[in-house]
């Protein structure tokens, strides 16, 4: 018996490792080589193409394909009908299956709702990408990446809030957490307290406030 769930309207090709307690929904289609692992949630309509590499803890929402040659690290979230592409330049006349572009999304990475991201780029751990964006370029840790094309506005928190007001020392406040984040070079933010590839301590697992609760 699997000790993963799979929609009965959901399709599961051969030479596919799916993790346990992961749950796959409606209409899903999850192609030859694909790996997921441990619990995943995959949305209504999502499509998994071959060879794709999923982590643990992913969460796909719905009517979003991933496709070759993408890597979907721990604890990802990709919103509803955000778009992954795997060719610069596509033509239908064109056959480019083996030059297939490499999207690589970090560890607990977010994906808005409706944001498109091009090929050939990497977004970094803890990224927050905007609903709607279309991001042309890599994107450093904790960044907060909106419009079109996509710019970074802000850093942004583990817990996805938007850190600001440094104190004298160059350190930022998370409202939520109360961890400590500082921009320790140019372009590069680490959190103080909490290692980026650690769990997140179980009391901090379960969001207590709503964002607009926080910004100010």
């Amino acid at each position: 018996m699997n000790d993963y769930f799979v929609h009965e309207s959901s399709y599961i090709d051969d030479n596919v490792l799916i993790g346990a307690g992961t749950k796959i929904w409606h209409f899903c289609h999850v192609q030859q080589g694909a790996r997921i692992g441990t619990h995943c949630v995959l949305g209504q309509n999502v499509n998994i193409a071959n060879d794709v590499l999923i982590g643990n803890n992913v969460k796909i929402q719905n009517n979003v394909a991933v496709y070759a040659g993408t890597t979907l690290e721990d604890d990802v979230f990709l919103g509803p009908s955000c778009v992954l592409t795997n060719v610069t330049n596509p033509r239908s006349q064109v056959n480019r299956h083996s030059l297939y572009e490499k999207i690589v999304i970090r560890r607990g990475a977010t994906v808005g709702a409706n944001a498109t991201i091009v090929c050939g780029i990497s977004i970094g751990r803890y990224a927050f990408i905007a609903a709607g964006a279309v991001v042309t370029r890599d994107v450093p840790d904790y960044a907060m990446i909106v419009g079109v094309p996509g710019r970074q506005t802000a850093w942004i928190s583990r817990h996805g809030h938007i850190l600001k007001n440094p104190d004298t020392t160059g350190i930022m406040l998370c409202p939520e957490s109360g961890y400590r984040y500082k921009e320790m070079e140019p372009g590069i933010i680490r959190c103080l307290d909490l290692d980026e590839e650690a769990p997140l301590p179980p009391e901090l697992s379960l969001g207590k406030f709503y964002y607009d609760e926080l910004k100010r």
